[in-house]
This record gives C-alpha cells, sequence and structure tokens, in this order.
C-alpha cells in the first residue's frame, strides 16, 4: 500500500536510524578482535579493512544522495539495505580471509546509502521543527549502538556466526520499516539565500574546525578498534569493553538533554573548546589505564566531553557559512568524520606494531590539542577582527 504525499514518522526515524546503528555497532569492535584473534591477521591489515569499509561508506553516502534526489528515494533505501543484508547473510556461511573483508566494502556501501537516505527523509520533514526531528536521528543512533555493542559482547562467546546473525535480523528489520513506512512522495523545498560566501576569516576558521573533527575522529575510532584488542591482552573480556559502549550511549541518551540546557548559559566556541578539552584529555588518561575500572573512568570523562562539545560543532560551521555554502560545509564536516573513521584503525595499528599503546595515545593526544588549539586561536583572532571592524 502506497503512502503518497505522506511524511515518515518520527517512530519510522528512530527506528531505522537505530536498527542501521546496531548493526553496524556489531561490526566495527568485531572486526580488529576477529580479524587479529581469531582470522590471525595484524593489526595493520584489520585498520586496512575498516579503512576500505569507511571508504565505502562515504561513497555510499554521496550515491544515497544522488540516488535520492534523481532517482528513488523509497528504492534508493532499499537498495542500500540490501546492499548490506546480503552480504551480511553470506557471511553467516562463510567468514574467512578474504572474503571477510570483501564483505566489509558491501556493508559499508550499503550502510552509508541507508544513511543518507534516512537523514533526507528526516531533513523533508515538514509538520515538526527540523530540530525535533533531528534529536531523534541523535537518539535512535546512541540506542542503536547500546544495543549493538550489548549484542555483540554477549553474542561473540558464542560464535562469531550469531553476531553475524543478530546484524542481519537488523537489517531485516529495517527491510519492512523501510516498505511499511518509507514508501512515499517527497517534495523537497528549496530556498532563496540573500547571504553571499563567507569571508575569508571565516573559511579559515571553518577548515580549522574540519580537520580539528578529522582529528578527533581519528581518535575517536581508536576506542571502536584497537582498544578493544588492548583491553582483552590486558585479561579484560571483550563483553566487558562492550559494556563500555552500552555506558556511553546511556549517558549521552540520558545526559544529553541536560548538557544543551548548561551549554545555553555560554558561548558556542566556549562550550566546544572546553567539551573537546575533556574528550582530549580522555586519551591521556588511556596511557595509565590497567584496570577495568580505569577504563570505565575514562569512558566517562570521554562520554561527557564528547557530549559537551560535539553537538554544537556542525551548528557553529553552520553560523560561520555563508547562505549559499551551508551545504558544502556541512558535507566537507561529514566527510571529516567519516576520513577520521577511516583512517584511524590503521594508524592505530601500524603504531602499535612498530611502537606501542603509550605512543599511540600520547601521539593522538598530542595532535588533538595541536588541532583544538589552532582553532580557538583563529576563532580569538577573528573574534577581535570585528571588534575592531565595530569600533570604526
Amino acid at each position: 500500500m502506497s503512502k503518497s504525499n505522506k511524511e515518515v514518522s518520527l517512530a519510522g526515524i528512530l527506528s531505522a536510524t537505530l536498527l542501521l546503528n546496531a548493526a553496524a555497532a556489531c561490526m566495527w569492535p568485531l572486526t580488529t578482535v576477529y580479524m587479529h584473534d581469531e582470522l590471525h591477521q595484524t593489526l595493520t591489515l584489520a585498520g586496512i579493512a575498516l579503512l576500505g569499509m569507511s571508504l565505502c561508506m562515504i561513497l555510499g553516502n554521496w550515491l544515497g544522495g544522488w540516488l535520492f534526489d534523481n532517482w528513488s528515494p523509497f528504492k534508493t533505501g532499499l537498495l542500500g539495505t540490501l546492499t548490506s543484508f546480503i552480504p551480511m547473510l553470506l557471511l553467516i556461511f562463510f567468514h574467512g580471509w578474504p572474503i571477510f573483508g570483501i564483505m566489509l566494502l558491501f556493508i559499508g556501501l550499503g550502510d552509508g546509502i541507508v544513511m543518507t537516505v534516512v537523514n533526507s527523509y528526516a531533513a523533508n520533514v515538514q509538520s515538526i521543527g527540523s530540530r525535533r526531528v533531528f534529536n531523534y536521528l541523535y537518539i535512535g543512533m546512541n540506542l542503536g549502538v547500546v544495543l549493538g555493542t550489548l549484542m555483540v559482547g554477549y553474542l561473540m562467546d558464542h560464535g562469531v556466526t550469531l553476531v553475524f546473525m543478530a546484524a542481519s535480523i537488523c537489517y531485516t528489520a529495517l527491510l519492512i520499516i523501510f516498505v511499511v513506512d518509507f514508501r512515499m512522495d517527497i517534495t523537497t523545498k528549496t530556498h532563496k539565500h540573500a547571504k553571499g560566501p563567507a569571508k575569508p576569516a571565516q573559511l579559515k576558521l571553518i577548515w580549522l574546525i574540519s580537520a580539528l573533527v578529522f582529528c578527533l575522529y581519528v581518535g575517536y575510532s581508536l576506542w571502536e578498534s584497537v582498544i578493544s584488542v588492548h583491553m582483552t591482552s590486558l585479561g579484560i573480556s571483550f563483553e566487558k569493553y562492550s559494556l563500555l559502549w552500552t555506558l556511553n550511549g546511556i549517558l549521552i541518551v540520558f545526559g544529553q538533554p541536560l548538557a544543551n540546557r548548561i551549554g545555553t548559559y555560554f558561548k558556542m566556541s566556549s562550550q566546544i573548546g572546553v567539551g573537546t578539552f575533556v574528550f582530549i584529555m580522555s586519551f591521556l588518561m588511556l596511557v595509565f589505564a590497567k584496570t577495568y575500572a580505569m577504563f570505565v573512568i575514562t569512558m566517562i570523562v570521554l562520554t561527557l566531553g564528547e557530549m559537551t562539545g560535539f553537538p554544537g560543532i556542525p551548528a557553529w560551521i553552520d553560523k560561520l557559512a555563508g547562505d549559499n555554502e551551508k551545504g558544502k560545509f556541512q558535507g566537507i564536516y561529514n566527510m571529516a568524520i567519516s576520513f577520521g573513521r577511516a583512517v584511524g584503525p590503521l594508524y592505530g595499528g601500524m603504531i602499535i606494531e612498530y611502537g606501542s599503546y603509550h605512543s599511540l595515545f600520547l601521539s593522538v593526544t598530542a595532535v588533538m590539542l595541536v588541532a583544538l588549539a589552532a582553532v580557538m586561536l583563529r576563532n580569538r583572532h577573528n573574534q577581535r577582527r570585528l571588534r575592531k571592524e565595530q569600533n570604526k
């Protein structure tokens, strides 16, 4: 039954985002541990596999957007889901090397398509404020991470096949939701923009912020990849590692509204700077983390910094960009995230093979601090210049 000229429901948006991220949360921490411990491959090769998956996800982001605009939103969503679902089904029966690595590429491509399609449907909801709609997306993403990490943590001890079966069930449910709730016509809104492109000083700040985002997600991706191996090498079970992500998701779901309310009393740039600094300091704590309790404390600090600093970054970029370039720079922001996730596991694997975990954590801490300092100094310089121009 077709639902022409209607909008996707908030329940559909929440469910689709939750299921997609639950399936993805099964694969990211699993890949490094499975390739290293079961398939006996190097951490560098595991990093290359995740790099390839991330690059295919970036391609999927672009392809999903192009097909959404130029083909059929509904069919594009089905295509993306099937592109991930079929390889995941094959992994239940064939999960040796290199078939595992090849299937990851298709899963990344499909996930990238679906991610863009769900966001594009959400952006076209007109009966409800966009802020509320994207809050549902954010909550669904984090609930999906909680569900996915719980699944992989408990199922991994009983065999990797069960993990692939659970992820396949998520894609099956996602396919059903698309058929039931996403079959509709989309009428995109057009806007006339009055303001021109951003000034050169603002452009420099936008690019520095994007570079900072890249560095932050290089660090963040280490939690999704090599830190799982680090913890198991310390005698901490993979199940306990997965519980850290559950903690992360729960803290964000329940703490984000409070963080947003507190943030209204501070300048956006100050809130981002403080939150990002707290996030970075959690990586310095990893140098001294030897017990599970210390990893729990580190994850709490990381999550507090993430909640405080990360949500405002795209809004800051949007504020700096010219009206006719907002989409362009939001795209660059998302590309920075994807490339950071792509480079991080490979960088981590190489540093560990030729150095140590300590050198890895110290190096990413230093790089993130330098990037943050560059952003804050550039922003202060721009503010001083703006005040001088206003006083003339």
